[in-house]
């Protein structure tokens, strides 16, 4: 199995892990610490940008994106979040399936980061943006449970 493949469900499983261990439902949508995005506004979040970034622009999915939504759509239950987590672990696996090694160097098809970069670029951007936004959701969840 392709190793960034790997991170990202490794990643996804993670998210879906933390979701599941808040006590209380509701605190999805609670701000906490410092955190300026509720966890599951930081969910949709994650779930929309790798929709967009990995799904429409290397998978032609067909996604299209709203990202207001995701910061301000709020009381998504636990179930309809991790459904969307799930959702986005099937298009990580067919995106993945499709990609050969040598579209990695290859230009990445959207200039939505101030300049041209590599499709393996912007995967390993993409991984480090998740897993900064499951750490906070981590942080989150310890804070709460106090």
């Amino acid at each position: 199995m392709n190793t960034n493949k790997q991170l990202y469900l490794h990643f996804l499983d993670q998210l879906k892990e933390e979701i599941s261990l808040y006590k209380n439902e509701e605190d999805l949508w609670k701000l906490a610490g410092g955190i300026t995005n509720t966890p599951g506004n930081l969910c949709l979040h994650i779930c929309g940008n790798l929709n967009n970034y990995l799904g429409e622009a290397l998978g032609k999915t067909g996604y299209i994106r709203n990202r207001p939504l995701e910061f301000s759509k709020k009381n998504v239950s636990r179930e309809e979040l991790m459904d969307q987590i799930d959702e986005t672990k099937s298009m990580i696996e067919k995106v993945f399936d499709g990609l050969t090694p040598q579209r990695f160097d290859e230009i990445y098809p959207l200039d939505d980061f101030g300049g041209q970069s590599t499709i393996g670029f912007e995967i390993s951007r993409l991984i480090s943006h998740m897993a900064y936004h499951v750490g906070q959701i981590n942080y989150h969840r310890r804070a709460l449970d106090l």
